[in-house]
């Protein structure tokens, strides 16, 4: 006989950017963020201050890991900038390419950020109240272009799995999203970016998903 999986409910604290009753919970400490912003001198400034406190974090519930399952959960991103360059995420390809993935603005103001496996960028403002549909195959990661915790619920598939390394392999993102000047967000040419291969666009298209 079929055994059914039992329903879960979760309490979503806006305040405080935080699922309750999760079952997962990681955080990324400004130490852990070397490497991401170009302004080397500014992000060693920050070190010497806030090393040890949180830049973002993420409370999750997992409830299992076939395909039909769906893990949910809230990311919490402290405002600020390193130089002109606004507060990020390290961001993410889906390990199996072909996994979508939800994202609900609970508080704040966020930039979503998108990269092709062939370089096109795409980058969606969001809002409390707006859901941002990030289709398979995208590179994506979150920005804070706020004054405020930027507080954001998702959703994907369970099986989906993460590859972190592909940002760094092609130097960074296409674009970094710095400050106009004006209060609001322009983007950057980054000088470090390069296109990836034909070859590593197949492995990313692959059915088995991103290659390691």
């Amino acid at each position: 006989m079929m055994e059914f999986a039992e329903p879960w409910l979760c309490d979503i604290a806006v305040e405080q950017g935080r699922l309750d009753n999760a079952n997962g919970h990681y955080q990324k400490h400004f130490r852990d963020l070397a490497g991401l912003y170009r302004d080397a001198d500014a992000f060693a400034a920050i070190l010497d201050r806030r090393a040890d406190e949180v830049a973002y974090e993420v409370t999750s519930y997992t409830p299992g890991a076939k395909t039909s399952d769906l893990i949910m959960g809230v990311t919490r991103m402290e405002p600020g900038k390193v130089g002109d360059e606004y507060f990020l995420t390290r961001g993410h390809i889906h390990a199996r390419g072909d996994r979508p993935e939800i994202y609900h603005t609970l508080s704040g103001k966020g930039l979503m950020q998108l990269e092709s496996p062939d370089g096109t960028s795409k980058i969606i403002e969001m809002a409390p109240g707006q859901v941002c549909y990030v289709p398979p195959y995208w590179i994506h990661r979150s920005v804070n272009v706020g004054r405020e915790d930027l507080v954001m619920f998702f959703a994907y598939p369970a099986d989906s799995g993460q590859d972190y390394g592909i940002i760094e392999r092609s130097g960074g993102m296409r674009y970094r999203i710095v400050d106009d000047g004006a209060g609001g967000w322009t983007t950057q040419d980054n000088p470090d970016w390069r296109n990836r291969t034909r070859a590593e666009i197949d492995a990313i298209l692959a059915p088995e998903g991103v290659a390691a």
